[in-house]
């Protein structure tokens, strides 16, 4: 059995291992945050530290300090990509995020300028299946632990006992555990960033609520127990305007799948599903009435 003094020694080493390829990133006034250089030439650190757009530096782990250029961001998944030159800084040694298990040793590092990398230490407190976040991303699978994030440590890897980054950490998606953006989330988002400079989402374009119907309706319209989600407002030449969608409908079913609460629903509105047609069935003046609705990609907003 390793002595503490062996075991201390262990994880001081996979700090050095893993802090060669994370970075300081100066893209907000102040503090900076951490970034990690996840391929060779593209720097990952999460959205909400990224407060500019451009007159971005990152500081290597040498000391140097080099322009950066945001390639794209996803605040769904809090997720921004920089360019660096190629070449200049170790790519970032990975783990699979679907290896660790709850009780795991793990660090969070974070480097905000000239000096050397700034851990915490802690255990891996939950692993879970996909996370739809409340910005309306999905991580492909929910990562918590207890480490703790100080100012500078947003953006930074959790970093495993054998010095392998399983995933940047967020402090803005749960609080008061660290939530672990997965490998698997980033390769995936960055893809569509790289290739387009944004994630695509889909978007119906309609506001919803939850409603349940009455003992007799149910019966009437044949559906089981539970209601749908009763049409709000509907913007003007969106989608659902297109499609037909009225207020008043009751939204119980999209294609085959039942639909009783909002998260049915944005299972339907991935980047994968825009420019598809879906099959709405809604509840209409006490009879069930379909309405094809092509879903189209969510209007941008401006930071």
């Amino acid at each position: 059995m390793p002595t503490l003094s062996e075991i201390s020694d262990q994880l001081a080493d996979a700090v050095a291992m893993a802090a060669a390829s994370v970075v300081a990133v100066h893209a907000r006034p102040r503090l900076a945050s951490t970034g990690v250089h996840w391929r060779d030439g593209v720097i990952v650190t999460t959205d909400a530290t990224v407060k500019r757009p451009d007159d971005i530096t990152v500081t290597l782990h040498d000391g140097q300090r080099i322009p950066a250029t945001l390639l794209g961001r996803d605040p769904g998944t809090d997720l921004a990509a920089l360019r660096i030159p190629t070449g200049l800084i170790p790519v970032a040694t990975r783990a699979a995020a679907a290896d660790l298990r709850p009780g795991n040793l793990v660090l969070a590092l974070a480097r905000t300028g000239s000096d050397g990398p700034m851990v915490t230490f802690g255990v891996v407190s939950s692993m879970g299946e996909a996370w739809r976040t409340w910005r309306g991303g999905t991580l492909d699978r929910r990562v918590q632990s207890d480490v703790q994030l100080y100012p500078g440590f947003g953006g930074g890897p959790l970093v495993t006992a054998h010095g392998t980054i399983a995933g940047i950490n967020s402090g803005g998606m749960s609080k008061p555990l660290c939530v672990t953006i997965p490998d698997t989330t980033i390769d995936r988002i960055l893809d569509a960033v790289i290739d387009r400079g944004y994630v695509a989402r889909g978007w119906l374009g309609a506001s919803m609520q939850t409603v349940r119907f009455s003992d007799a309706a149910t019966s009437k319209l044949g559906f089981d127990g539970g209601g749908g989600l009763v049409v709000l407002d509907v913007e003007h030449d969106s989608p659902a305007a297109q499609g037909g969608v009225m207020v008043g409908d009751v939204l119980v079913r999209i294609d085959a799948t039942r639909i009783t609460k909002h998260d049915d629903v944005m299972v339907f509105l991935g980047s994968d599903r825009v420019g598809t047609t879906v099959q709405l069935q809604v509840v209409r003046g006490g009879q069930v009435v379909i309405v094809p609705v092509t879903i189209g990609e969510r209007p941008r907003t401006s930071r």
